[in-house]
C-alpha cells in the first residue's frame, strides 16, 4: 500500500545561518563549553539542536530517502521547519521565503517521485507573501502554504494577512497551519516543556484554529482548507463543546454576545479542517478524531526528522483500522490536494 507522509522537515544553510545572525528571536544559540547547541524561539523556550537533528534536517538526498524506505514511506511531503521564516524582519523573510521555496523545487525536480512541498511566505509582507505563493505553485510545482501558529506579534487571523487566505483559495491549495511557540507569556514560564511540542504548540495552534472561524474566515473564504498536525490539535476531542454559544439558549436569545456566524463553528471543523498523525500516538486519542472527523479527514505524517517513522508506522498499523480506512489515511486523502506517490 502507497504512503505519502504529509508532515516532513527540512532546513536550508540560509534559514540556520539567519538564525544564528538574529539579534532577536528567534535565534540558534551554541554552548561550546557544554558543546550544545539549541534553538530559542522565544527567550525562555529553546529547544536542544544536536548535530543529528540539524543533520537530518539538512539533508534532502540519499540518507533521507534510506530512512523513508526504512520506514515504508513512498513520499514525502516536504516543508521548512519550525520557526519557519514569518518572525523575521519582512525583508529577511522575503529572502529566505525565495531561497526556501526554490531549494525544495530542485529537491523535487531531483527525486520528483519522492518528494513534494509546501510553500514558505513572508507572511509579514502580505503582498509579497500574495506574489511568493503564487510563483511556488504555479511556477515551481509546491501544493500550498506551511505556516506557522503566530508571527511574533500577530496571529493569522488579523484581516491584514486574509489576502494570503484569499490567494490559497483561489489557487486552491491548502494551508498547513503548524505550531512553533506560542506568544502566551504563560505558557513561557517553564521553557520549551510547557511552550514546546509537550503541550504549548498544541494550545496555541488549536487557538489559531478558533480564531479564524470565528473571525469569519470561512465565511468569507469557503472553499479554504487548513490542515493541523498531531490529529487536530486537540480539537476533534471538544468538537461538540465549541458550538456551546450558538446552541445554547441564553445565548440565542442575545445573539451580539458571540460573533456572527453562518454556521456552528463545528461544521467549519468538519467542512474546511483536514488533520495529520503527526507526532501523537496515543490510540485513544486516533479513535477520538476518526470517530469525530471521519477516516477521510486524516492524512498520514510522521514529523519527521523530530519523530521516528518507524515509530509512527508501527503505531498505525497497531490500530484497528479497516483496509479501506489504511487506504484512505495513507494515500488517498493526500490526493484530494494532488498528491501522488
Amino acid at each position: 500500500m502507497k504512503k505519502i507522509d504529509f508532515e516532513v522537515h527540512f532546513a536550508t544553510q540560509e534559514w540556520v545561518d539567519a538564525l544564528y545572525a538574529n539579534k532577536t528571536y528567534p535565534r540558534m544559540e551554541e554552548n561550546k563549553e557544554k558543546k550544545t547547541r539549541r534553538l530559542y524561539f522565544t527567550e525562555t523556550a529553546g529547544e536542544p539542536f544536536s548535530d543529528v537533528l540539524l543533520g537530518r534536517l539538512l539533508d534532502t538526498g540519499a540518507d533521507r530517502i534510506k530512512e523513508m524506505e526504512d520506514a515504508g514511506i513512498d513520499m514525502q511531503v516536504l516543508s521548512l521547519t519550525a520557526p519557519g521564516i514569518e518572525q523575521f524582519d519582512p525583508k529577511i523573510g522575503a529572502r529566505l521565503a525565495k531561497q526556501s521555496n526554490d531549494a525544495l523545487a530542485e529537491v523535487i525536480l531531483q527525486h520528483p517521485d519522492r518528494f513534494t512541498g509546501f510553500a514558505a511566505l513572508p507572511a509579514k509582507d502580505p503582498d509579497a507573501a500574495v506574489n511568493e505563493l503564487e510563483r511556488a505553485v504555479k511556477d515551481l510545482g509546491l501544493i500550498g502554504w506551511k505556516t506557522h501558529s503566530n508571527y511574533g506579534d500577530a496571529y493569522l487571523d488579523d484581516k491584514r494577512f486574509w489576502p494570503i487566505l484569499a490567494k490559497a483559495e483561489q489557487l486552491d491549495v491548502p494551508i498547513y497551519l503548524h505550531p512553533t511557540a506560542p506568544m502566551i507569556p504563560q505558557l513561557q514560564t517553564y521553557g520549551f516543556a510547557l511552550a514546546g511540542a509537550p503541550f504549548g504548540f498544541g494550545i496555541e495552534t488549536s487557538m489559531v484554529m478558533m480564531r479564524l472561524i470565528l473571525s469569519g474566515v470561512f465565511d468569507a473564504f469557503p472553499k479554504l482548507k487548513i490542515i493541523l498536525g498531531h490529529l487536530g490539535e486537540g480539537l476533534p476531542f471538544i468538537l461538540q463543546r465549541i458550538d456551546f454559544p450558538y446552541v445554547r439558549p441564553h445565548f440565542k436569545n442575545d445573539p451580539g454576545a458571540r460573533p456572527e456566524l453562518g454556521k456552528k463553528p463545528s461544521e467549519y471543523i468538519l467542512n474546511n479542517m483536514f488533520v495529520t498523525t503527526s507526532g501523537n500516538y496515543l490510540p485513544a486519542a486516533f479513535m477520538c478524531t476518526k470517530e469525530a472527523l471521519g477516516a477521510d479527514r486524516i492524512l498520514l505524517a510522521t514529523d519527521y526528522p523530530y519523530e521516528d517513522a518507524t515509530e509512527c508506522m508501527d503505531f498505525l498499523e497497531g490500530l484497528p483500522l479497516s483496509q479501506a480506512e489504511k487506504e484512505k489515511v495513507y494515500y488517498q486523502n493526500a490526493e484530494i490536494f494532488g498528491v501522488k506517490a
